[in-house]
């Protein structure tokens, strides 16, 4: 136990778009992965089957490509009561929202949020849109979340959902963002795959404050996208991205990653360690 999935999708599915229902339903467990939506409960007993302690659920607002509305912060909030030492809470503001900073502040204080999610290709703005005060808001969410010590996580790497502008999934545009806000903790979800994978590690390695995460990718591609995996697990987080097509059962990847011929410390700092820096047993106050 002790082990932490950073990146599980608990999402509100009945917000989605056809389109992008569709690609979920090709998963073989779509039916059954969908009941436990209305109970959490038989969710911690499905993490405890897989022998995880801590599970983040990543739920972001994406209207015009996927369906989600800011609906999707109240559904996480309401999921993790049931055990919010256990469910961790990721929500999300558009920067274009009045007042976003403002608005991180409040769904911290009044949700109980643990981190924001930033999904580039789908909410149709690079990470650094900011740079040209086109996009203030932008800057606004990343300075709350830097002064509420909460981590975001930003989308790296392609989507094959329609309507996503993958050119926005890039990892170096997130450079501008660790180094105007060094205080920021910053997840690089996905590490940049199948395309940005050595952007991500460059990233992971130039900046104290910059995290890895390795969900969407498998197991047995881990070490072939990160060769560099054991020179930069002092900030490498696991992830799944279940219930994603490619990731059929918690446990059996769970225990795949475990499997792979990593020394037993670089194991522990990504699946338990880091993931406690990142998101802390006790949320920020």
């Amino acid at each position: 136990m002790g082990v932490t999935d950073c990146h599980i999708h608990v999402n509100l599915l009945s917000e989605m778009r056809p389109a992008a229902r569709a690609l979920i339903d090709t998963h073989p467990d779509a039916a059954g992965f969908e009941s436990f939506l209305t109970d959490p409960v038989a969710f911690l007993k499905l993490l405890d089957a897989a022998g995880l302690e801590r599970a983040v659920l990543v739920n972001y607002v994406a209207p015009e490509v996927i369906g989600y509305t800011e609906k999707a912060n109240e559904f996480v909030r309401d999921f993790v009561r049931v055990d919010p030492d256990r469910l961790i809470a990721v929500g999300s503001v558009l920067p274009t929202r009045k007042n976003p900073g403002e608005e991180v502040r409040r769904l911290v204080r009044e949700y109980g949020l643990r981190g924001i999610k930033l999904h580039p290709p789908h909410q149709l703005f690079a990470p650094n849109a900011y740079l040209d005060g086109k996009l203030e808001g932008l800057r606004e969410i990343y300075a709350a979340c830097e002064h509420l010590q909460i981590p975001v996580i930003v989308h790296t790497g392609t989507s094959i959902f329609p309507g996503a502008r993958n050119r926005y999934g890039q990892p170096l545009l997130v450079e501008d963002v660790a180094i105007d806000f060094p205080h920021l903790t910053i997840v690089l979800a996905h590490g940049g795959r199948p395309l940005w994978m050595e952007e991500a590690v460059f990233l992971t390695r130039r900046f104290s404050n910059v995290y890895l995460e390795t969900s969407s990718v498998p197991p047995s591609k881990l070490l072939e996208y990160f060769p560099a995996l054991e020179r930069i697990r002092e900030r490498v987080v696991y992830g799944s991205d279940w219930p994603g097509p490619g990731v059929r059962d918690l446990g059996a990847h769970l225990r795949a990653v475990r499997a792979l011929p990593l020394q037993p410390d670089t194991l522990d700092k990504i699946l338990v360690q880091n993931p406690l820096k990142v998101f802390p047993r006790r949320g920020p106050v």
